[in-house]
């Protein structure tokens, strides 16, 4: 079965061959990478696309500017988007912009994380955890555990 996934910069449909890495995959309508070495970030208009229908595994970082706690665990966030780069995607969600996905991920605190698979949640890590246990987490999700 044919999978798909829309780019992050322009959103259009980009057609992925199965078994084949991700890494380095680039979109045909305006070249910019499929899955970015660096978290991308999500709105309430494209979490369905990017986070719920992603063929990866996703790490979703429910925060907001003001928040401490969300700052200090970001550089962890973008060491694994780099670490995992082509088995994970890391997606920011910004929870003052985007109240709608907010709700229905059930934010009630922040800094949220979100492990999740065939969009589905599998894990939700709840505050500013060390970076070994989310990295923990994260293979656990790719299945690197």
């Amino acid at each position: 079965m044919e999978a798909t996934t829309p780019c992050p910069s322009c959103h259009a449909l980009n057609r992925l061959t199965p078994g084949r890495s991700s890494e380095g995959a680039k979109c045909g309508k305006c070249g910019a990478l499929l899955f970015p070495a660096d978290p991308v970030t999500v709105t309430d208009d494209s979490f369905q696309r990017l986070v719920v229908e992603s063929p990866l595994p996703v790490l979703v970082d429910l925060w907001a500017p003001w928040c401490g706690p969300c700052r200090t665990i970001a550089p962890v966030l973008e060491e694994l988007a780099r670490k995992y780069h082509g088995h994970l995607r890391v997606a920011k969600l910004n929870v003052d912009e985007n109240p709608y996905t907010a709700r229905q991920m059930e934010a009630m605190s922040i800094p949220l994380l979100l492990f999740m698979k065939d969009g589905r949640v599998l894990q939700r890590l709840v505050g500013a955890y060390p970076g070994s246990e989310i990295e923990n987490a994260v293979r656990v999700l790719i299945g690197q555990n």
